[in-house]
């Protein structure tokens, strides 16, 4: 199988490798292909480095580009980049003969999409939606079929698309729901008082939102000690550093057990590390998330019971002090796990029949 990621932070990349590892776990070949390397003119780099200035700069002006190409009811039904990379593509799948081609970010899908809909991709494509809530740059009905995580927008896939929508669990590492941790040691190991409430925070791996802010906010609690994950984020380190607030920890292999030892994640977007989060049994709190896809991603989590959505600074303080209710923490971790009940992805991939009805799951 033919995987195609994006490096548009680590997200879609964290999937497909996931992805890559469970296919060879059933003795199925794969490779993944960032999507970004099919564009002549490295065009690709300068959509990354584009999209990363103005999340981390000028969150508004993605924001007027969401809701315009993305969501508007005027927006093309495809993007006129897959253009560009369509005979890339064609070309590799031309050399490399997969049995299937499956997309983990909607720009590959729409490549994907295209081809297959001209008849220029041989193989079955399946698109597997990595966002909890999806725009129409998602549904390319050229694609042969759709894997989803979120029960809730299946029906909407399947309607726009016209394609069978299968549901498949969110595409974790198993290292997440198997970690065990003793909160004191993880406390001592990161330079804090054994004794504090830790709250993860995470702005993704390129450290974007108003993370300062959100710092700042649970230090001054006096209930909660912020343990902020900047991913390569160097200067947010430094400056967090320089406001005293609390630990500022770059790239981690140890993820899984800040996880285990946590009391809550607050993130600022709705994608791998909130789904990280859901297979640990932690607690997850969006708060004043960026805009476009994670506005609309939080939403859709806190309407479907599985995280909650805050905007303000009490707003957050009172949704922390809420899980305090042991009752409610079991209430919100159920319902996020029980989304790892579904059939896992790789099983989608490997058995199931491609001629399955719209919206079956």
């Amino acid at each position: 199988m033919l995987i195609l990621s994006a490096s548009m932070g680590t997200g879609h990349d964290g999937v497909a490798a996931e992805l890559a590892a469970r296919l060879a776990a059933e003795n199925a070949d794969s490779e993944i292909i960032d999507v970004l390397r099919l564009f002549p003119l490295r065009l690709g780099s300068a959509l990354r480095r584009g999209y990363r200035g103005m999340i981390l700069r000028a969150p508004w002006l993605y924001e007027v580009i969401y809701q315009v190409f993305f969501v508007g009811k005027r927006a093309p039904g495809t993007s006129p980049l897959t253009v560009l990379a369509a005979s890339r593509l064609r070309r590799l799948v031309d050399a490399r003969r997969p049995d299937e081609v499956v997309s983990t970010f909607h720009l590959a899908a729409q490549i994907t999409g295209r081809l297959r809909e001209r008849g220029e991709l041989p193989c079955p494509s399946t698109v597997l939606v990595t966002d909890f809530a999806v725009h129409r740059l998602w549904l390319h009905r050229g694609n042969d079929r759709y894997l989803c995580p979120n029960p809730d927008i299946v029906g909407q896939i399947a309607a726009q698309a016209r394609r069978p929508v299968l549901r498949c669990a969110p595409v974790v590492r198993p290292e997440f729901a198997r970690a065990v941790a003793d909160p004191g040691r993880v406390a001592g190991s990161v330079g804090v008082d054994p004794g504090d409430r830790l709250v993860l925070v995470s702005g993704g791996s390129w450290g974007v939102g108003e993370i300062i802010a959100t710092a700042r906010t649970l230090a001054r609690s006096g209930r909660y000690t912020p343990l902020v994950l900047c991913g390569d984020n160097a200067g947010l380190r430094r400056r967090l550093r320089e406001a005293g607030l609390g630990p500022a920890l770059g790239w981690r292999d140890d993820v899984p057990e800040l996880m285990a030892a946590a009391y809550a994640l607050v993130d600022n977007g709705s994608g791998l590390t909130c789904e990280e989060a859901f297979a640990a049994g932690l607690p997850v709190i969006i708060h004043r998330p960026i805009p476009g896809h994670g506005r609309d991603g939080a939403r859709s989590m806190a309407r479907a019971g599985v995280s909650m959505h805050t905007g303000s600074a009490s707003a957050l303080l009172k949704a922390l002090d809420h899980l305090e209710d042991a009752r409610a923490r079991k209430r919100l971790a159920d319902r996020a796990g029980a989304l790892f009940y579904s059939m896992p992805v790789q099983a989608g991939l490997i058995s199931a029949p491609r001629w399955a009805s719209s919206g079956s799951g």
